[in-house]
């Protein structure tokens, strides 16, 4: 009886094998491994808060008042988030950047994406022909506005010139209030071919070859594969550039403020743009501050969405 209730006992009481049980981490080691730790995230720590957090905050401050940049601020707590939701000149000013987006992101997807299809088979010199097409996402913004400027002026501009050869009266671009928006959009497809490339191209190489094998087998052509196998597998690297094109798109001023600067007749007039006219050219800085935070919150909710729905396309087998 004694024997057993020992042999009980023990198997009751919980296992003593010092080896499998974990060993508590010591205050101490915490402290030091929380040091190590943030001195390594330093670097881009102090950055962060410095250029990014903290005037994130000071421009939520700076949105509750009215304030011109030189004298003190006067408190107006949420009048400019109201006056911006009910001022016609801010809804314009989204359209427009929705306009941006509309007919910049199919032209850059589908460009890049035929580049990245052309230079993924055994094509000569195609690593000298990646570089060429990667060239422009490199090249400042204000080299290549300044440049389809030149190229897209209605009298002098080479783009109407060769258009001029085959009798064809070209546009007034930039200079036309009908084609300033499309004259911005050519631009920036143009600059982002590349970028959208080397992902969609990084994308491609990552499909086992097998696939394609198999499909040859079966007797599915060239589009059948594309969008039976490509596409599919290619979702994850498209969600990537969709969501980056869409960020990118609703930030657009660069190319804008050279090629138009909003104009004409504020035509082409987007959400930054006015951003920066009502700090420097009107001095609001509290309404151009509350624009920021709206632009902010508005690429969030569109992030979030995607974020969302990218269950029911995106493939990451």
């Amino acid at each position: 009886m004694t024997t057993l209730a020992v042999v009980a006992e023990a198997s009751d009481s919980p296992p003593t094998d010092l080896a499998a049980a974990p060993r508590p981490r010591s205050r101490r080691r915490r402290t030091a491994y929380a040091l190590t730790v943030a001195v390594f995230l330093l670097p881009s720590l102090i950055p962060l808060l410095a250029f990014v957090i903290g005037p994130m905050i000071s421009a939520a401050w700076t949105s509750l008042h009215s304030w011109n940049l030189i004298g003190p601020m006067q408190w107006v707590g949420l009048d400019n988030y109201v006056h911006l939701l009910t001022d016609p000149a801010t809804h314009q000013a989204f359209l427009h950047t929705v306009y941006y987006i509309v007919g910049y992101l199919p032209l850059v997807y589908i460009g890049g994406l035929a580049l990245a299809l052309a230079l993924n088979t055994r094509l000569r010199g195609r690593a000298f022909l990646r570089g060429v097409y990667f060239l422009p996402v490199i090249t400042s913004w204000v080299v290549v506005a300044l440049v389809w400027r030149w190229l897209l002026n209605p009298s002098t501009g080479v783009v109407n010139t060769v258009l001029a050869w085959f009798g064809i009266e070209g546009p007034g671009w930039w200079a036309d209030p009908a084609w300033a928006m499309p004259s911005i959009i050519l631009a920036s497809a143009w600059k982002d071919l590349g970028f959208v490339m080397v992902i969609l191209l990084a994308g491609l190489q990552a499909i086992n070859p097998d696939l394609y094998e198999a499909a040859e087998i079966d007797g599915a052509g060239w589009w059948r594969r594309l969008f039976g196998i490509t596409l599919p597998m290619l979702s994850p690297s498209t969600f990537f550039v969709i969501v980056l094109s869409l960020i990118n798109g609703f930030q657009v001023f660069d190319q804008v403020f050279v090629m138009t600067g909003g104009g004409p007749n504020n035509s082409s007039q987007v959400v930054v743009q006015q951003v920066y006219d009502l700090t420097f050219r009107y001095g609001q800085a509290g309404m151009a501050s509350a624009l920021s935070w709206l632009l902010f919150f508005v690429i969030l909710v569109v992030t979030l969405i995607q974020f969302y729905g990218q269950r029911r396309w995106v493939n990451y087998d």
